[in-house]
């Protein structure tokens, strides 16, 4: 297939939701359950959130958030499964690392379920100490058990 054509672009306020919400449908059996409004708030709090078109058409995507120097992770890599094997997802995550979001930044993090051998291709590393997750089922209730905050860090100085 001739990629020339395929342009990547990091102006998130381009990404159109609806298809990118089709793209996960489509090839992300993570992302199936997403909302076209869950996904405008991630793409809010992402930068960069990178595009990949053929036209019109969404046909890759990823985003990432960071601190801009320590930390970082990459998220949602998706790639239309009639362009895969075309370099694009390798792509893809290149632009990602080289945005100047995490160009600086010291680790960069990812999940993944059955991809470890791509992103070992691009020089991610498998790492099982830093691997810990809170599954938030209640969001609302969310820090309820922890010991409140004190009284003089609560409150703003006049």
């Amino acid at each position: 297939m001739d990629c020339s054509h395929i342009q990547f672009c990091a102006d998130k306020s381009k990404v159109d939701l609806y298809q990118l919400l089709s793209l996960f449908q489509l090839a992300a059996f993570w992302a199936k359950d997403r909302t076209v409004e869950d996904l405008e708030i991630a793409i809010a709090n992402s930068d960069p959130a990178i595009g990949v078109w053929d036209g019109e058409q969404l046909i890759g995507f990823a985003r990432a958030t960071s601190d801009g120097i320590y930390r970082a992770a990459i998220w949602d890599v998706v790639v239309d499964p009639s362009y895969q094997g075309e370099g694009l997802g390798r792509k893809l995550v290149e632009t990602v690392l080289a945005h100047p979001r995490l160009s600086r930044v010291e680790r960069v993090y990812l999940m993944t379920t059955h991809q470890q051998k791509f992103y070992e291709r691009i020089g991610f590393e498998y790492n099982s100490t830093t691997t810990m997750v809170l599954h938030n089922t209640n969001p609302t209730l969310v820090g309820t058990n922890l010991t409140p905050m004190p009284q003089e860090l609560n409150t703003v100085a006049s």
